[in-house]
C-alpha cells in the first residue's frame, strides 16, 4: 500500500496567480515522484483560479475549522506525513493531528518567513531601519513556536535559514532549505528564447493581494516610471497580476504608457514579449516568483536589495541590476533596456542561475531521503527537541480548548 501524505492548505493552490501556488504544486510533484498517495485538504473557499488537483490524481477534501469532523477524517485517513501550508494552518490543526495521528511526521512549509515580512513592513511604515526589534514581533512568537512544534520545516530562502539559526537559535536539524524546484532551461530553450531585438516594453507581475507587490506598483508609478518614460518615450509599462483592486486600476494611464493588464493565463508568453522586468520591492521576504519567471523566460531584471535577497546564493553573476533609490533604479532600467551587450549578458546569467540553484533534481531525492530518515527515527528526533514537546503540551491546553469552546458555541441550540 502506498504511503499517505496529507497536505492541509491555507488556500487551494493557484499556480497562475502566485508563487505560493507554484511552490505547492512543486511539493506535490516531489511526493508523487515517490508514489505517495496524496490528499489535499483546505478550509478555504475555492476560487475560479484554483488548480484542479483531482486532474493529477490528488484526492481533495473540504474541511471545517474548529470542528471534530476533522478528527474523524484524519484518523480514518491515517497519513504517515502531514504538511501544514504556513504556520497559521499548523496553529489551527496541529494539535488535532498530534492527538489523532501521533506517529505522523509533521512538516511545516513556511512559504516565507511571515515574521520577517511583517517586521520589514512595519519598519517601512515607521520609516525606520529594520533591526531585531522589528523581527521579534508577535507574528514571530507564533511562527517560531510552530516551527518548534513541527518535526521539520521547509525554508525557501537560505537567508531565512540563517535568520532562524542565528537570530532565533533554531536547531538546524529542524530546518530544511528547499527553494523553488524547477526543470532546467535546456540549451534549445535558451537558443529559442526571444532575442533583444524581438522584445519591447517593461513588465512587472504579482498578486495584488500581496502587500509588497501593491507597494511596488505604486512606487513604480509615482517615483520610477516618470524618469524612465522621460528617457524612453515610446516604452510602455505592462503591469500583470491577479486580484487587481479598484485602487490599483486607477493607476492605469495609456497616455503615460502605464498599463494595468491584470491577470494573465500565460506568464511565460508575456514575460517573453517583454524586454525588461522591473521589481522595485521595498519590503517582503522569501524568494520572488516574478524574478524566477523572468529568468526562466530570458527576461533581464532591475530589482532592489529586498527583491534580490536569497535569489542568487553566492553567485556573483546575476540576471539583474540592483538599485534601491528611484533615480538609480530608473537609470539602470534605461541602460538595460537600451544596451544589447548588457542585456544579453543578464539573460545568459538568468539561465545559468536557474540551472545551478533551482534544478529540482538537486533537491528531490535528498528531501525524500531526509523525510524517510526522520520517519524511521521519529521518537528519538522528538526526544532531542524538548521545546517542541513542551509547546505542543501548552497548545493542547490552550488552543485545543478554545477550539472546542468555539465548536460548542457553533452547534445549533436545541429548541425548548
Amino acid at each position: 500500500m502506498a504511503p499517505k501524505v496529507l497536505i492541509i492548505g491555507f488556500v487551494w493552490p493557484e499556480p497562475k496567480s502566485s508563487a505560493a501556488g507554484s511552490r505547492m504544486m512543486q511539493l506535490i510533484e516531489v511526493f508523487q515522484s515517490a508514489n505517495y498517495d496524496i490528499t489535499f485538504a483546505s478550509a478555504c473557499a475555492k476560487s475560479d483560479n484554483a488548480f484542479d488537483l483531482s486532474s493529477i490524481g490528488v484526492t481533495i477534501k473540504n474541511i471545517v475549522l474548529n470542528d471534530a469532523s476533522f478528527d474523524t477524517f484524519i484518523k480514518d485517513l491515517n497519513p504517515s506525513i502531514v504538511i501544514f501550508d504556513r504556520f497559521m494552518v499548523e496553529e489551527q490543526f496541529g494539535w488535532r493531528v498530534a492527538e489523532q495521528c501521533p506517529d505522523a511526521l509533521r512538516i511545516l512549509d513556511t512559504e516565507d518567513l511571515h515574521c520577517l515580512r511583517k517586521g520589514r513592513e512595519q519598519a517601512f511604515k515607521d520609516q525606520a531601519i529594520f533591526d531585531k526589534n522589528y523581527l521579534q514581533n508577535d507574528t514571530a512568537k507564533r511562527e517560531i513556536a510552530s516551527i518548534l512544534r513541527c518535526d521539520l520545516s521547509f525554508i525557501i530562502s537560505q537567508v531565512e535559514v540563517e535568520i532562524l539559526v542565528n537570530q532565533f537559535k533554531i536547531d538546524e536539524h529542524l530546518l530544511y532549505y528547499l527553494p523553488f524546484l524547477l526543470d532546467p532551461v535546456s540549451p534549445e530553450a535558451q537558443r529559442n528564447s526571444p532575442k533583444f531585438k524581438d522584445r519591447n516594453h517593461f513588465i512587472t507581475i504579482g498578486n495584488f493581494m500581496h502587500k509588497p507587490n501593491v507597494d511596488a506598483v505604486m512606487f513604480l508609478k509615482s517615483n520610477i516610471w516618470p524618469l524612465i518614460k522621460k528617457e524612453l518615450p515610446k516604452a510602455e509599462m505592462h503591469v500583470y497580476g491577479s486580484y487587481v483592486s479598484e485602487k490599483a486600476m486607477q493607476l492605469h494611464n495609456p497616455k503615460e504608457g502605464f498599463l494595468i493588464k491584470g491577470f494573465t493565463d500565460n506568464v511565460n508568453q508575456v514575460m517573453q514579449d517583454a524586454k525588461v522586468c522591473l521589481a522595485p520591492l521595498r519590503f517582503g521576504a522569501g524568494l520572488k516568483g516574478k524574478l524566477i519567471d523572468a529568468m526562466l523566460n530570458g527576461t533581464p531584471c532591475v530589482t532592489t536589495t529586498i527583491g534580490a535577497e536569497g535569489m542568487y546564493g553566492t553567485l556573483k553573476d546575476t540576471n539583474a541590476f540592483i538599485a534601491d533609490d528611484p533615480v538609480n533604479f530608473a537609470k539602470q532600467a534605461v541602460e538595460l533596456y537600451s544596451n544589447k551587450i548588457y542585456w544579453n549578458g543578464k539573460q545568459k546569467n538568468g539561465f545559468m542561475i536557474i540551472n545551478t540553484l533551482y534544478d529540482k533534481a538537486i533537491y528531490t531525492k535528498d528531501v525524500l531521503y531526509k523525510i524517510e530518515l526522520l520517519k524511521a527515527g521519529l521518537k528519538v528526533h522528538r526526544q532531542q527537541h524538548f521545546y517542541g514537546q513542551m509547546l505542543m503540551h501548552h497548545t493542547m491546553q490552550s488552543t485545543k480548548f478554545m477550539s472546542k469552546w468555539i465548536e460548542e458555541k457553533n452547534k445549533p441550540k436545541a429548541k425548548d
